[in-house]
């Protein structure tokens, strides 16, 4: 068990093309969700658990993000503004130096989970072993996501930390990658310049026999459509939820 991870990078540069016309004016991290916009979900978990240095990414409206940012006390945020859109992996690659050698979080901006008895995060960072592990990933059941149609990603056996990317190995897979997750910068040596995905990252971890995973014992929900939203909306409305002061 290791102390929780400090700092954090929120990537929030997407442009949101499956979620218009809600995102024509609107940045996909700030649409609302049950009271609060996806990316303050994400920054008060961070909250929740420490973390005190958080790098949010901007491109598409990031003026919009940006403004938003401004009335937050907690956490300390420094923005990384892109010019030309460096997708995942190269989005972090670019503010890398910023984590120095230690493990940090990366969150999606636009992910929405409820935390089961302990904080996901925290989970994340008890199950952390950096001598065994270069990425571990938050997890959930497919089988188990409201409105959800996809096929999953990873498939995850029963007794096993060690996720196998299905569609590589022509597995049935039976989890889906939820968003958070923790890294060790040197999963970035010898990454490319510019933009690139951070799945990248995910196979070159698993071929490395170093990509972990984690089970979600809370709720996650798929918030990649218009109507996904909706759904989660409806079914999140006036729920009770644990918020930060920020």
């Amino acid at each position: 068990m290791i102390t929780p991870p400090k700092k954090a990078f929120v990537l929030a540069a997407g442009i949101g093309e499956r979620m218009r016309p809600l995102t024509n004016t609107c940045p996909k991290p700030m649409l609302m969700v049950n009271g609060r916009t996806m990316l303050d979900r994400a920054l008060d978990a961070l909250v929740a658990v420490g973390v005190e240095e958080v790098v949010v990414n901007t491109f598409y409206l990031g003026h919009v993000i940006e403004e938003h940012l401004k009335s937050r006390k907690l956490p300390h945020i420094t923005v990384s503004r892109e010019t030309t859109l460096l997708d995942t992996g190269g989005g972090v690659k670019k503010m890398l130096g910023f984590f120095g050698d230690a493990p940090f979080y990366v969150l999606n901006a636009d992910v929405v989970w409820i935390d089961g008895a302990v904080p996901a995060l925290k989970s994340l960072a008890d199950h952390w072993e950096a001598s065994r592990m270069d990425l571990l990933l938050l997890l959930y059941p497919a089988d188990k996501v409201p409105a959800y149609a996809g096929k999953g990603d990873y498939y995850l056996a029963e007794g096993s930390d060690q996720p196998v990317f299905a569609k590589n190995k022509n597995l049935a897979a039976n989890y889906i990658f939820t968003g958070p997750r923790i890294v060790h910068p040197r999963l970035f040596d010898g990454a490319p310049e510019g933009a690139f995905s951070f799945l990248d990252l995910f196979h070159k971890a698993e071929k490395n026999g170093r990509l972990c995973g984690l089970r979600h014992t809370g709720e996650w929900y798929h918030v990649g459509t218009p109507e996904a939203l909706a759904d989660t909306n409806r079914i999140l409305a006036g729920k009770p939820e644990k918020k930060v002061v920020t």
